[in-house]
């Protein structure tokens, strides 16, 4: 809770320059890896017996994959890119970000935001060395900690290729 707490407050204050450079650097998922990551998400869901939709967006919230096994609901094409999206604007997996906004937490206005669904199932996708490249999204199985899972399967089927 007190990573969530540190990543919202960072993500509301300034950013601070770091040089006087007119570019910025970033990694950004190749849409392959993003493919890869979506397939062996939605495979290791199907194996456990759910039917899902996974989302994976780059470091911005823009879609990059997705995939909806043959009888996942309508829904998950909505819900796993917003999963993903929420992951990635917020800096925080959504599994978390569902406790830090429930009525009474003082966060509690996020969920007031079009985008935003603070429930579980999006994960943030990172580097060895901990910068943020992406975001995944699960909807479908039946519980948000089994979206949760099958995201982590997804970012542990690419793991060797972002580890750097």
């Amino acid at each position: 809770m007190k990573r969530l707490f540190a990543a919202l407050a960072l993500a509301a204050t300034p950013a601070v320059a770091q040089d006087d450079g007119a570019f910025v650097d970033f990694q950004v998922l190749k849409p392959e890896v993003a493919l890869e990551m979506a397939e062996a998400a939605m495979v290791h869901c199907r194996n456990e017996g759910y039917q899902v939709g996974v989302t994976v967006v780059d470091r911005f919230g823009i879609p990059q994959a997705f995939l909806r096994d043959r009888f996942a609901g309508l829904h998950v094409y909505e819900t796993s890119q917003r999963k993903a999206w929420t992951a990635v604007s917020f800096r925080t997996n959504t599994t978390e970000l569902d406790l830090a906004t429930r009525p009474g937490e003082i966060s509690q206005g996020i969920r007031q935001l079009s985008e935003a669904l603070p429930l579980g199932g999006g994960l943030m996708v990172e580097t060895g060395t901990g910068e943020m490249v992406g975001g995944i999204g699960v909807s479908g199985a039946p519980s948000p900690e089994l979206d949760d899972v099958c995201a982590q399967a997804g970012i542990d089927a690419v793991a060797d290729q972002i580890a750097f």
